[in-house]
């Protein structure tokens, strides 16, 4: 969708600002630029869309020579979206958000309804927000705006300069989750850049580290920071990598563990005499289709009745394919020693610290072979 050929930007005081660039993107993917200031990353994205012309090299997007297509029809068919927003102040959200489609022609009305249709997928309902100002509105809802303007005529292509870094770490991460989402859903091709080498992991299918002027390593981020490509990336993604890299390692089946289970309809005495027989605490509470109802502990079981009278609510639990990051954070949260992994409303098992940790080594162990986690094997200390 979008590539890259020995691609150079140098400027007539002989600075360099790209030098010699060849990479591409694919259909559907989100690709982060990250490095330092004046590394060339944001150059990079601005001669996409013709803002900056490159020194020598070619780029296409969609096949097309950019040189050859005019820059005000190749920018209407590339949404921007930019750190300072760049909302018209004297515009209404609403008519903030319908520019390109009534730039590209769009009869008002089809244009407005499209505006409302993308505030309400950013989380802005059109009613309430449709009708301010940008003054109106707090940074957060400015950054979901731009993101909606830009989205609103259903670009293939999406450049995006650190769009979330105007934001406190709260709203950031919430614009990222919403964006993540819409990305899920809708499959643009992506570039974003960004100096947080943190949201270039979290957001990106592939990063692209930057050092001065050129790509340092392209990969996914598992490998960029299970297997830096030079002392340079080592020392950019930081020593702290190995935590870093909870956040892209996905919690799967074959993490977790299966503890003890209590029927709801179970008499307690018998559950109780199942878990002493155990040597086990507690179980889950799960009803024959595998759904979870909570969990018991063994103290509760010696009041007697009904499992489901003396069950606990789930508090700790998260998604399967979640994070690890989530699912340690979930522990912290609930100073829980392990938390439940759902499909859904169905139970899946229990990751516990142990095998988060051991989910961690067999992900670094996987990319190191270039092979799946699951064909990794692994040796805690617990069987040692």
């Amino acid at each position: 969708m979008i590539r890259f050929e020995q691609v150079t930007k140098r400027y007539p005081d002989g600075t360099t600002a790209v030098d010699d660039l060849s990479f591409e993107v694919s259909e559907g993917e989100l690709v982060t630029l990250v490095g330092p200031s004046g590394c060339g990353k944001t150059t990079t994205m601005m001669m996409v869309n013709r803002l900056i012309e490159p020194t020598s090299g070619r780029i296409f997007v969609d096949g097309d020579d950019i040189a050859t297509v005019d820059p005000v029809l190749l920018r209407r068919r590339i949404g921007y979206v930019i750190q300072q927003v760049g909302l018209f102040p004297h515009r209404t959200v609403l008519d903030n958000t319908a520019t390109v489609p009534a730039l590209l022609g769009w009869k008002r009305a089809k244009a407005r309804a499209r505006a409302a249709e993308l505030l309400d997928l950013v989380g802005l309902d059109p009613r309430t927000y449709g009708s301010r100002y940008p003054e109106q509105l707090s940074g957060g809802q400015r950054q979901r705006v731009g993101v909606a303007r830009a989205l609103a005529a259903d670009p293939p292509v999406l450049l995006m300069d650190e769009p979330f870094g105007a934001v406190d770490p709260v709203v950031r991460e919430q614009l990222q989750d919403e964006f993540l989402r819409m990305q899920a859903a809708a499959r643009r091709t992506v570039l974003l850049v960004t100096h947080d080498i943190e949201e270039a992991i979290r957001l990106g299918d592939r990063v692209a580290v930057y050092g001065q002027g050129r790509i340092e390593q392209f990969d996914t981020p598992g490998a960029v920071l299970g297997a830096p490509a030079s002392p340079y990336v080592a020392g950019f993604v930081g020593a702290d990598r190995g935590l870093k890299r909870l956040s892209v390692t996905a919690i799967e089946p074959e993490d977790l563990e299966q503890p003890p289970v209590a029927r709801p309809d179970e008499p307690a005495g018998r559950a109780l005499d199942r878990l002493r027989a155990e040597g086990a605490r507690w179980a889950v509470v799960l009803d024959a289709g595998g759904d979870l109802h909570g969990w018991v502990g063994i103290g509760e079981l010696a009041a007697g009745g009904t499992v489901a009278a003396l069950a606990h609510r789930m508090t700790a639990w998260v998604p399967v394919g979640a994070p690890l990051k989530q699912a340690f954070g979930v522990m912290l949260q609930y100073d829980a020693g392990w938390v439940a992994v759902l499909d859904g409303a169905r139970f899946l098992g229990v990751l516990t610290p142990a095998r988060l940790h051991e989910a961690l080594r067999r992900s670094v162990d996987a990319d190191a072979r270039g092979v799946t986690r699951g064909q990794v094997p692994f040796d805690s200390v617990a069987d040692a």
